[in-house]
């Protein structure tokens, strides 16, 4: 091969630098083109870098958001995590298949572990809800170390985790004083940190604030900023919503586990009608959702949540109130059922009567509201999921984890069900939670003894005016 041939070649090829500088100076026009990109590299790498930034931003893509692709491109894939008995076991089978049976299974799996937490109490539920809180944060945040490369940075593990720290002594400290309130009052240190519970919070955040602002490094500001948001989003996400939960559970643990249960019954069923008669593509966020699954699963939950309350409101372990007993120093769910969960008898309007031949039918007023939620749960509900599978796309992954085979992570499976935590207890405030007695007579029974002789001559004002209390009632 000739000189000239040898460069032509090497400058096409990027090879150039391998030859010695002696055949450079000696060749042709392209030794000389060759020689200048070797030896001045800068404006032939700045044009280039100008001309991918034009083509980058031609496509409706900043210089960043390139940045940010490239680096969620060096994210690792998703490996093979279902168990070796059940790959061996279904080894016969294709992939579709294989993928039908691993997720049936563990899903059978993961029911069973459900109706052994209720089994075993409202307390048992709590722990579980704030381990599920845990992982799911642990898997959010894990994505932002890996994407933005952000394990180096100064404190910044320690501070994500002390946030998260943070945020649920607040919250946490909310709902003891709310309603372990007797039990609070009755021990001194629990009673100071209650009366003061909100600066102490308050201060705790303020000292992670201060040690991010003296964590940051010149070099890594923007980096630093974008894991300080990223962190704080994922709180406002997992913790609040979970925090929502517990308050749920605390109106009966009807209301936590219909909701749920109508979730997962949306998240099967949808999965199973798009299995066998999926045709037509619902979103293309997920590509493998369809209309028939969608449509399938709304009206086989709403089924299910009428059936599901029906069972439910029979038991007052359900349908009560979750209080702490101070004297058994334990949760109690014992209580007089409200109207809510007292049989009734309705009216069948006159179009359906001529169909089913009933006038009227006996059933529960909360069965209605379970309509609500079985429709927010298979309507609105899976925009949780979409959301998620927005942000997984967003950085080129498959699951948010690795934690159940043929699942992905626990936030996979909890995505739609922070969004229905919060659906719930929107809709308990707005048409459901009325004045508690109890909770106003544990705040009443706090105040100075002039304070309750003054509240207490009121109210007698008040029923005597309304001709509730008259002075042989006052005397006897």
């Amino acid at each position: 091969m000739t000189k000239e041939g040898c460069l032509s070649r090497g400058l096409r090829s990027g090879l150039c630098h391998r030859l010695p500088h002696s055949l450079l100076w000696s060749s042709t026009l392209h030794s000389r083109a060759c020689f200048l990109h070797i030896f001045r590299p800068g404006p032939i790498k700045r044009a280039a870098h100008k001309e991918s930034e034009s083509e980058a931003k031609a496509d409706g893509e900043t210089a960043s958001d390139s940045e940010s692709r490239v680096e969620a491109a060096t994210l690792p894939p998703s490996a093979d995590d279902t168990p070796e008995v059940l790959n061996r076991a279904l080894s016969n089978l294709s992939s579709r298949w294989k993928n039908w049976w691993v997720r049936g299974i563990l899903t059978l799996a993961m029911i069973a572990f459900f109706f052994i937490i209720i089994y075993l109490g409202p307390m048992v539920l709590m722990m579980i809800v704030m381990c599920v809180q845990i992982k799911c944060f642990h898997e959010i945040i894990t994505i932002g170390y890996n994407v933005y490369h952000s394990y180096d940075l100064p404190w910044f593990r320690t501070l994500s985790w002390y946030f998260l720290l943070c945020v649920n002594y607040f919250f946490y400290g909310e709902t003891v004083t709310d309603y372990f309130f007797t039990l609070v009052q009755r021990e001194e240190p629990l009673r100071i940190l209650s009366k003061y519970h909100r600066f102490i919070s308050f201060t705790l955040y303020l000292t992670g604030f201060c040690m991010f602002v003296l964590s940051l490094v010149k070099k890594h500001y923007r980096l630093q900023f974008y894991m300080f948001g990223w962190t704080h989003v994922t709180l406002l996400i997992v913790v609040t919503q979970s925090h929502l939960v517990i308050h749920n559970l605390f109106e009966g643990m009807i209301w936590f586990i219909v909701p749920i249960s109508c979730v997962i019954c949306n998240d099967i069923m949808a999965y199973m009608f798009g299995f066998f008669f999926g045709r037509t593509p619902l979103i293309k966020l997920s590509p493998k959702k369809t209309w028939e699954g969608f449509i399938g699963g709304f009206f086989a939950t709403v089924v299910f949540g009428l059936l599901l309350s029906y069972v439910m409101s029979g038991y007052r372990c359900f349908v009560c109130p979750v209080e702490y007993n101070n004297d058994t120093n334990s949760f109690t769910v014992d209580c007089e059922p409200s109207g809510l969960f007292r049989l009734q008898e309705y009216n069948i309007p006159g179009v359906i009567q001529s169909i089913i031949g009933w006038k009227t039918v006996r059933m529960y007023p909360f069965q209605i509201h379970s309509i609500a939620l079985s429709t927010f749960a298979s309507l609105i509900g899976p925009f949780g999921g979409f959301f998620a599978s927005g942000f997984k796309r967003a950085f080129k992954i498959k699951d948010f984890a690795n934690t159940i085979p043929g699942h992905g992570g626990i936030m996979d499976r909890f995505d739609c069900q922070y969004l229905m935590a919060t659906f719930v207890n929107v809709y308990i405030a707005s048409f459901i939670r009325g004045p508690n007695p109890s909770k106003l007579v544990q705040q009443f029974l706090t105040l100075r003894p002039d304070q309750q002789l003054h509240i207490f001559n009121t109210l007698k004002s008040h029923l005597t005016d309304k001709g509730m209390l008259t002075a042989a009632t006052e005397d006897k």
